[in-house]
């Protein structure tokens, strides 16, 4: 895929994903529809409709030697094993001419991949972005009784497909479609002129936004769900030199304000491995930060090469979170592991490292770097507090 931007957008049926695409590619965007992808894939004469053919019979066909869709819809809906045999016909044809089109998009093209059943597929992770577009049930209900259904066919096709739930922790951006089309159409422009054109950029030019100022927010119930997205994203790209791969810092800390930035560890077998990395987590929108070659040393381990790690961070201006990739046992992986458990554990703890925090981020409002710097004294003073919990309660680092 080389520098491309990828987007995923999906939605549940009714939920007016097709405005979407339809304003993206307006836009500018490279749109790549699945469902006319799986039309082409077995048109006539095609050695898809072949294989349908073959599995199903002839019965499929409408009098033009055409797929009869509703027809084939009826036969799989609600057989398990029918569907799973449709789809091992069609998906590959698929996913094979979805990445020859990705392949011909320019360098900077932004590629956007409508998929209905992306989430259901687990397609999110290979993307830089996933776009979900919704609406309450009941106007997509609505929508498809319009179109021609029957409101009993319309609910079990939405019951069929993800839930809400499922759809949210696949979404980097929730579209809300149950307004007006010029409502969704101002959502898109911002999304498309904020964030996904810088984007675009960052990921072509290996550059990252600017950084933020040490702006502390209150606790986020998304920074879970988003640090799992993340981390199943460079889990993709990083393949087998990945061992681990976790949430870190202040975010995954509950109930404890932090700056909206979310931290990950990705934990690796050595610094070789962290280095071959370099260009697939670019390519995933995680380019490397060069000047940045290791944690600060602490006397516990007073040789910097102990200290050894490489700082990725996002190129997505909408979600800021750096991932430091590390090697298993190191001492700057244990205790990035260490004091996230330990402030979990510690109310004492916590609130202690609260206060420095909200004191650095007012004295350095304008400069990331000396707020960082200014926690070190405490990271230094709390680490024998850490390390007595550790063997008070018998932690120990997850085995790697």
């Amino acid at each position: 895929m080389g520098r491309v931007l990828r987007v995923g957008l999906s939605g549940g049926i009714g939920s007016g994903k097709s405005t979407v695409a339809k304003r993206l590619a307006d836009l500018g965007a490279v749109v790549i529809d699945s469902d006319v992808l799986a039309r082409e894939v077995v048109a006539p004469g095609s050695d898809g409709l072949a294989a349908v053919v073959e599995r199903f019979g002839s019965d499929v066909l409408d009098a033009d030697g055409a797929l009869d869709r509703p027809a084939m819809a009826r036969r799989v809906f609600g057989d398990d094993e029918a569907r799973a045999a449709l789809n091992a016909i069609v998906h590959p044809r698929v996913g094979a001419r979805t990445a020859e089109l990705m392949e011909q998009a320019a360098e900077d093209a932004i590629v956007v991949h409508d998929v209905p059943l992306l989430v259901e597929l687990g397609y999110a992770p290979s993307y830089h972005l996933v776009v979900i577009v919704d609406a309450p049930v009941e106007d997509r209900v609505r929508r498809l009784v319009d179109r021609g259904l029957e409101e009993s066919d319309a609910r079990a096709r939405i019951r069929a497909q993800a839930t809400e739930d499922q759809r949210r922790e696949a979404a980097d951006v929730w579209l809300d479609n149950s307004g007006a089309v010029d409502d969704v159409h101002a959502a898109v422009d911002a999304l498309w002129a904020d964030r996904l054109v810088p984007f675009e950029a960052n990921v072509r030019l290996r550059t990252r936004p600017p950084e933020r100022s040490p702006v502390l927010v209150e606790p986020d119930p998304e920074w879970p769900r988003t640090a799992r997205r993340l981390l199943a994203r460079v889990e993709r790209a990083a393949g087998d030199a990945v061992v681990r791969a976790d949430h870190v810092g202040s975010t995954s800390v509950p109930d404890l304000p932090a700056k909206d930035v979310v931290d990950l560890q990705l934990t690796v077998r050595s610094m070789a491995a962290a280095d071959g990395l370099a260009e697939p987590l670019a390519r995933a929108g995680f380019p490397v930060v060069p000047e940045i070659r290791g944690d600060n040393p602490h006397p516990v381990a007073p040789a910097p090469g102990q200290w050894a790690k490489r700082v990725h961070v996002s190129a997505d201006p909408g979600r800021y979170a750096n991932l430091h990739v590390r090697v298993a046992g190191g001492p700057g992986w244990r205790y990035a592991l260490l004091f996230r458990d330990w402030l979990r554990a510690d109310d004492d703890a916590r609130e202690e490292y609260l206060r420095i925090k909200r004191e650095a981020a007012q004295r350095h409002a304008s400069n990331p770097d000396a707020y960082t710097e200014a926690k070190e004294p405490w990271f230094a003073d709390a680490l024998p507090r850490a390390e007595e919990w550790a063997s008070r309660t018998g932690w120990e680092p997850p085995a790697v």
